[in-house]
């Protein structure tokens, strides 16, 4: 038996997969290699993984009923990570159909199949984007999800309650994780620490939307990594739940550790806050720790630094 890993080539998804190859488990990859970035840094990704073991592959659409259906039919998929999907707020203002389609039809496909297979387990990637402007923070999976102020955040919403009516109907045991702002080595180019980590060491001066009050929890992929691999092994039904690090930084402080690290004053280029931007993001984790044991460990000084340094290395 198998586990499938969708979105297996991206950031979280290759690390994904190498922690479970070092625990010897059995992988097949389904990744399309879009071009919202470059394809060539998701290739290269992979074959970071390759050095940790062997897996199965396979470029492909999560929209593709054929070929997917051929997937859990040919390689015994018993469990699936669902990680796939396509990525960005500000993105999604521009193209809010190709959203839609591949992060809803893609993600009830995915579901329909998984339910007709038989599969034990399915962990579906969510984002704390659902929230929205929440004036209650920090975010509890039970506060309210039903003002989402772009379209990626409403398909991420729709993406959870597709799971539930499927855990619902079939009783496939689901979890959706919600996941706030995952940062590290190989994190996508156009994510704030590794664009203004770039443009910082090349003199280039980083865009600052609004005045650098809004916040995020920030949380380093490592810790992300944790909570998806114990909600693998999780004895639940259906939950949603938070995977953060608990904690917020202001758009001013970032910008201050990624200096103190790169070695050099970023020109800041103030910018209009940007439509589909939220204020702040910061994670209640308590449901994560009672359920899966999660224990967040990295904080945004220790974790910038190892991306620093990894960004040195390789570019």
């Amino acid at each position: 038996m198998a586990t499938l890993i969708t979105g297996g080539a991206g950031f979280l998804g290759s690390h994904l997969m190498e922690r479970l190859l070092e625990r010897g488990e059995k992988l097949v990859c389904l990744d399309n290699f879009n071009n919202y970035y470059s394809p060539d840094i998701k290739r290269k990704n992979i074959s970071e993984v390759e050095k940790k073991g062997t897996f199965e592959l396979v470029e492909g659409d999560i929209r593709d009923k054929d070929l997917c259906s051929k997937i859990f039919a040919d390689m015994n998929i018993d469990k699936v990570v669902h990680l796939a999907a396509r990525a960005g707020v500000r993105a999604s203002l521009e193209d809010p159909l190709l959203y839609q389609d591949v992060n809803c039809r893609g993600t009830m496909n995915l579901l329909e199949l998984a339910h007709r297979r038989g599969v034990k387990k399915f962990v579906s990637a969510s984002s704390s984007s659902v929230y929205g402007n929440n004036k209650k923070v920090p975010f509890a999976e039970d506060d309210w999800v039903g003002e989402p102020v772009s379209p990626y955040a409403a398909t991420k919403r729709a993406g959870e309650l597709f799971c539930h009516a499927c855990h619902h109907l079939t009783g496939m045991p689901i979890v959706c994780l919600r996941f706030f702002t995952a940062y590290g080595p190989r994190q996508r180019p156009d994510m704030a620490i590794h664009k203004f980590t770039r443009l910082i060491l090349n003199g280039e001066p980083i865009p600052m939307f609004g005045d650098g009050t809004t916040k995020r929890d920030y949380t380093y992929y490592s810790d992300i990594i944790d909570g998806v691999v114990a909600s693998l092994d999780a004895e639940v039904g259906f939950e949603i739940i938070n995977l953060g690090e608990s904690n917020v930084v202001e758009l001013r402080r970032l910008i201050e550790v990624i200096e103190e690290n790169v070695g050099k004053r970023a020109e800041i280029h103030q910018l209009p806050e940007q439509p589909g931007d939220v204020k702040i993001t910061y994670a209640d984790v308590s449901k994560a720790k009672r359920l899966l044991g999660y224990s967040p460990s990295v904080h945004i000084e220790e974790g910038v630094r190892k991306f620093v340094e990894w960004y040195r290395e390789n570019f």
